[in-house]
């Protein structure tokens, strides 16, 4: 029994270093996050709104805004509406491929009305974090001499 733990003993001695150098098992490193545009597509607007300031009543004020799609897919326009018919927003292009960007003209009528105008176009798309995007304008309408301007 002797004989036999000693053998086990130099055993040890003898293979243990060889052992404890062995190199460890490498674990595969986490992929690094892609770099760049976000996954799916994203819609951003330029300027997200607009003053037009002073303006007189019975004039279309007129913008152009610049609707982006800054994803890795196609940004898809699945509608253009706005807050009242005194507004419109014109989209010539409805599918954005990624990095593209277009025209949005936006026309205010400011008709007969006084004071402070504030109206929205509202754009609705397939970008998941943001479906529903609304671009404001406004302007002061002055009101005319005869005093006709409806509030």
């Amino acid at each position: 029994m002797k004989q036999t733990l000693l053998w086990v003993v130099v055993a040890a001695l003898c293979c243990g270093p060889a052992l404890a150098r062995q190199p460890a098992v490498q674990q595969p490193s986490p992929q690094p996050k892609p770099s760049g545009s976000p996954i799916g597509p994203r819609i951003a607007v330029e300027p997200v709104s607009f003053d037009f300031g002073a303006a007189l009543p019975n004039k279309t004020l007129t913008k152009e805004f610049l609707i982006r799609n800054f994803g890795s897919s196609d940004l898809v326009i699945e509608s253009v509406s706005t807050t009242c018919g005194c507004t419109v927003g014109q989209l010539d292009t409805r599918t954005l491929k990624p990095g593209m960007a277009v025209p949005l003209r936006v026309s205010l009528e400011t008709r007969s009305y006084s004071g402070a105008l504030q109206r929205a176009v509202l754009i609705r798309s397939n970008d998941p974090t943001k479906a529903l995007l609304e671009v404001r304008v406004q302007a002061q309408v002055q009101p005319t001499a005869a005093g006709k301007a409806k509030p």
